[in-house]
């Protein structure tokens, strides 16, 4: 029988030794147990698949591409409907600044690949996605926190603080609309500001759009790559508009850019995602996309808004929350003193409700926002949402 005292250690690099399961992981465990009510991951909602279209879409596609599922180049195609998509968010782009990628995750981590130096510094929000902090693992960079107020935006005062000091880190990372976590987004004078800083200290941004096509108000801005198109590198993704398991994403960067992403992507996966890039494709020439999108935008501000009733309804006095425009998520601050990460086992074991604790979006395991918690939206339909938070409300009422 073996045993862990003579297994010998593996032999990893001192950051893959360091790593322990993600707070996504662990929460992937725990909301397929039975009868869990779930506002922990942002999975979009599976019924509002287009499966219909998608699946007319792969059978045009391996009857009528013969190649589809050999190796090949991605599609220029492809790239001009992204341009389209772009431009209705409000950016000028050309096919030959579109990179195609095996989803937005993939995006993050090649742009990442080029511009950071190990030990290099980066610049990013406190309260941050944490999937690109993963990103950043290989490299031991040094973090450079900014605050980010659910209300307030970045602390735009405090990166041109850093910046007029001395510190030239190899990017800052922000999502200007349907913050991941906090579910807001930046107001039109902080955005020009942002894209002024970068362009003055010549620091790239890495803007996560991930969210930008899901809008639910009348007055949608321009992301930050509308305001510069040398600074800020942009990362586009189909997961959440059309379906995650697809993995079709794409960057906007400068033209010059681009042979330095496909090779180290080449390095990677050997552009080995052509076939589901074949299949959005169709779908997007059967000029289906806005219809689609617009269904989404309805039934995600119901289901937003059903959180939020919810929310006035069963949380306890003090604690205050998020209202976002765009997105999938909602920001919960209790008061201080709290902490969601500790209240998480007996949310699941006494009432069978599942969310992410604030703590799993902090900045290198930084404690600020542990008495704070992120709720999705989109995956839950409105009497299910209502049901899990007033669950969520008897554990914080239980807590004392």
């Amino acid at each position: 029988m073996s045993s862990s005292m003579n297994t010998p250690e593996l032999p990893l690099a001192s950051w893959a030794r360091r790593l322990a399961p993600s707070a996504m992981q662990d929460m992937l465990q725990n909301i397929t147990k039975p009868g869990v009510f779930s506002l922990a991951l942002g999975l979009p909602a599976a019924e509002l698949f287009p499966t219909e279209g998608m699946g007319q879409a792969a059978v045009r596609v391996l009857s009528e591409q013969g190649g589809a599922l050999q190796y090949s180049a991605t599609l220029q195609p492809l790239r001009e409907h992204v341009v389209a998509m772009m431009a209705k968010r409000g950016v000028r782009c050309t096919p030959q600044q579109v990179f195609l990628t095996t989803g937005a995750q993939q995006g993050m981590n090649l742009l990442v690949r080029l511009m950071l130096e190990p030990g290099q510094s980066v610049m990013l929000e406190d309260r941050v996605y944490s999937g690109f902090q993963q990103v950043l693992e290989p490299y031991q960079a040094k973090r450079l926190p900014v605050r980010r107020d659910a209300r307030t935006g970045i602390d735009l005062d405090a990166v041109e603080s850093m910046l007029k000091a001395g510190e030239r880190p190899a990017f800052l990372y922000t999502m200007s609309d349907g913050h991941n976590p906090l579910g807001t987004g930046l107001a039109m004078e902080a955005r020009e500001r942002l894209v002024k800083l970068a362009r003055d200290y010549k620091m790239p941004i890495i803007e996560d759009d991930a969210y930008g096509f899901l809008q639910y108000e009348d007055t949608v801005l321009p992301p930050l790559r509308a305001l510069d198109d040398q600074w800020v590198f942009y990362v586009g993704s189909f997961s959440k508009i059309l379906a995650p398991a697809l993995r079709v994403g794409w960057v906007v960067v400068p033209e010059q850019m681009v042979f330095r992403l496909a090779t180290v992507k080449e390095s990677s996966d050997i552009d080995t995602a052509t076939f589901t890039q074949r299949i959005v494709l169709s779908f997007l020439d059967s000029g289906k996309l806005e219809g689609h999108l617009s269904r989404l935008r309805q039934e995600y501000r119901l289901r937003r808004d059903a959180l939020l009733k919810a929310l006035e309804t069963h949380m306890p006095k003090g604690a205050t929350w998020t209202k976002p425009t765009s997105g999938m998520f909602v920001w919960v601050e209790l008061p201080e003193g709290a902490d969601t990460t500790a209240l998480l086992p007996r949310a699941l074991e006494t009432e069978k409700v599942a969310y992410l604790p604030g703590q799993a979006f902090s900045v290198a395991g930084g404690r600020s926002a542990a008495h704070c918690m992120r709720l999705n939206f989109s995956n839950c339909e409105p009497a299910k949402i209502e049901e899990a938070v007033a669950r969520l409300g008897r554990v914080l009422a239980a807590r004392g």
